[in-house]
């Protein structure tokens, strides 16, 4: 049996387990534990894990791994948790740097609450006759819908996720209303396998799309069904996007233990 500590983090309703692995004590962890721990019913629940790791080139590295407990592509929300984690441990002065799956990001924390979260830049979309398609960490193919609300998001979603462009590697979906000056986006994750309340790298890509022709700066607010996000970048060409910020709250919800077996 293994004791972990643990630290549980949610970003507008994304919500991870976050472990101090600087010192390499949870190394051991199976792809089944991480499942188990990300259980709702029987573990602790979350949409995924992460491990905050020591990094010689960055103030850290982040591991991420979905909840069907294998590691995944880059989660947004889940950088900003993991950043805002990083500054409650003492690492770094507010502005970090770190190694992800998909490359370095930088983050800035506005208080102790508010993470700003650098993407990749984006140099492609492909745009069809009803979606878009494109990757920012992540893949993910956005819909735009005349009543968000209204969504089946789990059945539609699972339906594109699995069709036969999309099943082997898998995609997120995500279903996007303009309101006002911003948008309202629901997302199917894959490696969750569900709608969850917010993804950072979804809400990112839906942020991209809504770009008018114009190159310049953008501003997009965007409701998520957890909260409220904001993304700023520069469109540089007509498909070409880069100094994409993902701008929002990351709270610790709770800490604990938990032996696991």
């Amino acid at each position: 049996m293994q004791q972990i500590h643990f630290y549980k983090y949610q970003g507008t309703g994304n919500d991870f387990i976050i472990m101090d692995n600087r010192e390499g004590q949870y190394d051991w962890l199976t792809n089944e534990q991480v499942n188990e721990l990300c259980d709702r019913r029987f573990g602790i629940g979350a949409d995924g894990l992460m491990l905050l790791n020591k990094s010689e080139d960055y103030d850290f590295a982040m591991k991420y791994y979905n909840s069907d407990g294998r590691e995944s592509s880059m989660c947004g929300n889940g950088g900003r948790c993991l950043t805002a984690f990083a500054h409650k441990m003492g690492v770094g002065d507010g502005n970090l740097y770190f190694i992800a799956v998909d490359g370095e990001h930088e983050a800035t924390m506005d208080g102790d609450n508010w993470v700003n979260l650098k993407m990749q830049d984006v140099d492609f979309v492909e745009h069809g006759p009803l979606y878009y398609y494109l990757n920012t960490g992540s893949p993910h193919f956005v819909k735009y819908v005349d009543d968000v609300q209204a969504v089946d998001v789990f059945n539609e979603g699972r339906q594109i996720r699995y069709n036969e462009r999309f099943a082997a590697e898998g995609t997120n979906v995500n279903f996007v209303q303009p309101f006002e000056e911003g948008i309202f986006v629901r997302t199917y994750e894959r490696g969750v396998e569900d709608e969850t309340y917010s993804c950072g790298t979804g809400v990112t890509a839906a942020a991209i799309t809504f770009a008018g022709k114009e190159e310049k700066e953008y501003v997009v607010p965007v409701q998520t069904l957890g909260g409220q996000l904001e993304v700023r970048y520069t469109r540089t060409g007509e498909r070409s996007f880069t100094n994409i910020w993902l701008c929002g709250p990351a709270t610790l919800v709770f800490e604990g233990q938990i032996t696991i077996g």
